[in-house]
């Protein structure tokens, strides 16, 4: 049996969810964490989800495929990593095997956040890199396109950590990032760029 199946069979939508920080209510429904979505409209059923909002649907691998922006075998290796499934033991015991629970839940919410505002802004240091590379050697190096150069390699390692590195590592790379409001600064940042888009949008329509 192949790693997909495995983990399909281990592990629930709804404990997936539930895991990695999104708050479930009595009837299995979410806020959709892939639009912004401000009454529960996602239903998580045992086997796969559906969002009733924007359309996402898929299995447990693809809800957490989506979320930390995987490919779906990684986002396999990360579910049975953190849910203490072994792929070399006979599918009936990973079956029966009840889900390990080793991040206190506020953790969970903390590197969820961490990962959720690595992930956003590794989308824009690539959009900058491609949107502000000088057309020419004489060209002045506009400072989106050498903040990108500089911070992509960084903070893809950073995201892989925060994915897939031993509990301990993830700990202490949470607690760095969130040392001096290092994550709540670059939150910030974020926000304001998307306002000058938008801004600039605007103008442009305009």
């Amino acid at each position: 049996m192949d790693l997909f199946t495995q983990i399909k069979m281990a592990v629930s939508v709804k404990e997936a969810a539930e895991y990695y920080g999104l708050e479930v209510n009595r009837g299995s429904m979410i806020c959709c964490p892939f639009h912004a979505d401000r009454t529960p409209s996602m239903k998580l059923n045992e086997d796969y989800f559906y969002c009733f909002g924007c359309g996402a649907h898929g299995d447990v691998i693809d809800l957490v495929a989506k979320l930390f922006n995987l490919s779906s075998y990684d986002a396999a290796k990360k579910l049975a990593y953190d849910f203490g499934i072994d792929p070399d033991k006979p599918p009936a015991a990973a079956a029966l095997r009840k889900p390990k629970y080793p991040l206190a839940k506020a953790f969970q919410n903390e590197t969820l956040h961490c990962q959720r505002i690595l992930c956003d802004y590794l989308h824009l240091l690539a959009h900058w890199k491609v949107q502000y590379a000088p057309k020419t050697p004489d060209d002045t190096l506009d400072d989106h396109f050498v903040e990108a150069c500089q911070m992509l390699d960084y903070i893809e390692d950073l995201t892989d950590i925060l994915t897939f590195a031993e509990l301990e590592v993830r700990v202490k790379t949470v607690d760095m990032l969130q040392k001096d409001g290092r994550i709540d600064r670059l939150e910030e940042r974020l926000k304001r760029t998307e306002k000058e888009v938008d801004a600039r949008d605007e103008t442009e329509i305009g």
